[in-house]
């Protein structure tokens, strides 16, 4: 049972709403134009929504790492002109996130009329979490409403400090995120498979104790398989090997649920037109590296998937920016396409290969959380959503 608000919660009619959203869009390095609008798209349901029923929309959004100062190339315009292209309706950004200038332009505000503030993350107390600032966000708005699960893992002034001032409640996006992913780690349909790739273990260590106790298999790909090769005696030529990790593998492959790669695409150089060639995942030659899971691997892990009721994803299985390194990330994500099964993929890197591939829309959901889907799939509170539950508790 879910303990926030949510929309229907919340009599908008005529109130000035402030939107936590999450517009961090990929920008072109040479011409900064926006290359990907997934996340702005994401976010219309809730701003719709808003507009349909009269509310004054005040979103606000952070955009690239700007470090508490103000980077021209960071400014939110060309976010807001490509909102404006999408809803057919026109935004005006306002330039500036707090303060009587801000104030001012939000009063001329009429009903289902949308603004964009400015970057936040040009002020550093925007991370830090400032209370003043929290409060200057909050007295911009009567109401608030989080819809950036992406930033749910930070405890930021517009994500955690805002929604001590303010009757608060969760969008349609971190509703949906939060409903489809903790069904599946709550109460999966079994079999439950956990599919997991990536480079460091150090890094993944919550997610694989988390994921060990809840799924039937847990299958491996990524360069990580290359530091349980070597927990094993495994010769790992020139592949990558987190030496932290090495103790932690040897401890996890006690675990009977852990699924290695029988084989591996090596490479002579990292590169994409390096040669390459398939070999046995004992057999790795001295000065060859792996970067991708091998044809009889896919074939194995089809077999285990073929039955799954549940599957969670994260992390490519290979280099699959490479095209010659990118086969086991495809196939597996083809395969989970056509799978009558809830098919989950979370985190930045295998997101951003599913879509690459044409298969985000075939699968039952693709977080646009990197990190918070990751910490979300630890296992972890989200300091986003804790804020939600006691914004609930204490406007009751």
């Amino acid at each position: 049972m879910r303990k926030f608000f949510t929309l229907s919660d919340l009599d908008v009619k005529g109130k000035r709403v402030l939107v936590r959203v999450d517009f961090n869009v990929p920008l072109d390095k040479k011409t900064n134009e926006i290359t990907d609008d997934k996340r702005i798209r994401e976010s219309l349901p809730t701003i719709k929504y808003l507009v349909e029923r009269d509310a004054k929309v005040i979103l606000c959004s952070h955009l690239g790492r700007p470090d508490g100062k103000v980077v021209d190339s960071l400014r939110m315009d060309k976010v807001a002109v490509r909102l404006g292209k999408l809803l057919n309706k026109n935004i005006k950004k306002i330039n500036g996130c707090v303060g009587k200038d801000v104030k001012d332009e939000i009063s001329k505000m009429n009903n289902g009329d949308v603004v964009v503030l400015e970057n936040l993350r040009f002020h550093p107390e925007e991370e830090a979490n400032d209370k003043n600032f929290s409060k200057q966000l909050a007295d911009l708005a009567e109401l608030y409403v989080n819809d950036a699960f992406g930033t749910c893992h930070r405890a930021h002034a517009s994500t955690y400090g805002v929604t001590k001032h303010l009757k608060s409640a969760a969008g349609f996006l971190v509703e949906k995120e939060l409903n489809v992913m903790g069904k599946a780690i709550e109460n999966p349909k079994k079999p439950f498979i956990g599919i997991l790739g990536g480079v460091k273990i150090s890094d993944k260590i919550k997610i694989i104790e988390n994921l060990l106790l809840k799924v039937d298999k847990l299958l491996l790909g990524g360069a990580m398989i290359f530091t349980f090769y070597r927990a094993q005696g495994k010769n790992v030529g020139n592949s990558k090997i987190d030496e932290e990790g090495i103790e932690l593998a040897k401890k996890l492959l006690q675990n009977k649920k852990i699924v290695l790669p029988v084989d591996v695409i090596i490479a002579d150089k990292f590169d994409a037109n390096a040669n390459s060639k398939v070999v046995d995942a004992n057999n790795i030659p001295n000065d060859w590296m792996g970067l991708d899971i091998g044809p009889e691997t896919i074939k194995n892990y089809k077999e285990i998937l073929k039955n799954a009721k549940t599957v969670v994803w994260n992390g490519p299985l290979g280099v699959f920016e490479f095209d010659k390194f990118s086969n086991g990330t495809k196939e597996i994500a083809k395969f989970l396409s056509a799978l009558k099964a809830v098919t989950i993929v979370g985190g930045g890197d295998s997101a951003a290969a599913v879509e690459k591939f044409g298969y985000a829309g075939k699968l039952t959901h693709v977080s646009t959380g990197g990190g918070a889907s990751l910490e979300f799939f630890e296992g972890k509170k989200l300091p986003g959503i804790q804020a939600l539950e006691e914004s609930c508790k204490r406007f009751r």
